[in-house]
């Protein structure tokens, strides 16, 4: 299956869409800084989830040397027992992070997600944990706050994150391909959700 004329703005476009959920305004902004419609946007949403599920196109780290170009930097990582390559570009609507690819020994694709380019400066984030949508990555969370824990997002580009804040208030932060969404004050009362497995 040919990848012909989907690039790097076209798989933006891709991430934008799973985050139009939470944050329209935001996508819709992005979209104009793109200088693409909303018809480009599905259009581009469409055909990368045809991708996805061909039997015939490229598949792991190949699909996304196509679609991205070389990667700007991999490094060998061991996550428990498991070796893995991780493998990184940047894309111009995050300027400041990075998209990292994980695949496995095998070639397959563990996670892909938007990071903080590593011995980046970590945003300061407000003490109450109140994020502002589309501000901080889940390492940043992980760098500020108290009793981090992943949980189970309800699609496998969301993650939903728990943490104290230093007055010890408890909130969840739900974020999308690794960028926060939104925020909002942890329910004591309710259930806990199940720990996301990494």
């Amino acid at each position: 299956m040919a990848l012909s004329g989907f690039g790097v703005t076209e798989f933006q476009l891709t991430l934008l869409r799973r985050m139009q959920d939470f944050q329209p305004d935001l996508v819709e902004a992005a979209w104009e800084r793109l200088g693409v419609t909303h018809s480009d946007a599905r259009k581009a949403n469409a055909f990368w989830q045809t991708v996805e599920r061909s039997r015939t196109a490229p598949r792991g780290l190949d699909r996304y040397r196509i679609v991205l170009g070389a990667p700007v930097g991999q490094s060998d990582v061991t996550i428990g027992d498991v070796q893995c390559r991780l493998a990184h570009w940047y894309l111009p609507l995050w300027p400041d992070l990075r998209w990292e690819l994980l695949t496995s020994a095998t070639g397959t694709v563990v996670n892909g997600w938007l990071a903080r380019e590593h011995g980046g400066a970590v945003p300061e984030l407000p003490a109450d944990g109140d994020l502002e949508p589309w501000s901080c990555v889940i390492g940043d969370v992980e760098r500020t706050y108290a009793d981090v824990k992943h949980l189970e997002g309800d699609a496998p580009s969301r993650w939903h994150v728990a943490f104290t804040t230093p007055t010890g208030s408890g909130r969840l932060a739900r974020f999308v391909y690794g960028l926060v969404q939104t925020t909002n004050v942890r329910d004591s009362r309710a259930s806990p959700a199940r720990a996301r497995s990494t």
